[in-house]
């Protein structure tokens, strides 16, 4: 039998998988590592779903965030250049759709990561660092660090980024 809280876990599930993997192939760069990701946190919240279900997503999120977190400082994966996947990121322009996730993969996950929340999660610098456990100012230099080696590895983005160093 069924209890509600199971359900209401399956439905969160069912409901937010494919924006949670999304969001988690533009944190690791991998499609596996992604999956991997969202698990992890998933496991997380269904023993927590108890105390976090009136707000899930935050909570999912925020376990993937610092799972990447752990990840990258444990040991630095090998990145491979990024090819195009099942729907992440939806676009007209194929070839400026793989230009930008191969300048992304080019990252380190730090970077990756930091312009993920500021740019596609709409984090603030303040939510940012909150997510991540690091500073403010941390946060605006590896912005500005990522942002500038994006010009570098490919100056065909600069109307995406911006041109400003």
């Amino acid at each position: 039998m069924i209890t509600d809280d199971e359900a209401g876990f399956d439905a969160f599930v069912q409901a937010r998988s494919a924006a949670l993997w999304r969001t988690a192939y533009l944190l690791t760069g991998d499609h596996h590592l992604s999956h991997d990701l969202v698990q992890a946190a998933l496991l997380q919240a269904a023993k927590h779903w108890g105390r976090i279900h009136t707000s899930p997503e935050a909570y999912v999120r925020r376990a993937m965030y610092h799972q990447n977190i752990s990840w990258w400082r444990r040991r630095k994966l090998v990145e491979t250049p990024l090819v195009s996947h099942d729907g992440a990121v939806t676009s007209s322009d194929t070839d400026l759709r793989l230009t930008l996730d191969q300048a992304l993969a080019r990252l380190t996950a730090k970077q990756r990561t930091v312009l993920v929340l500021r740019f596609y999660e709409d984090l603030t610098e303040v939510e940012t660092a909150r997510a991540l456990g690091i500073s403010v100012g941390t946060v605006k230099s590896t912005n500005r660090q990522a942002l500038a080696r994006l010009r570098a590895l490919a100056p065909e983005l600069a109307e995406l980024i911006g041109a400003d160093a």
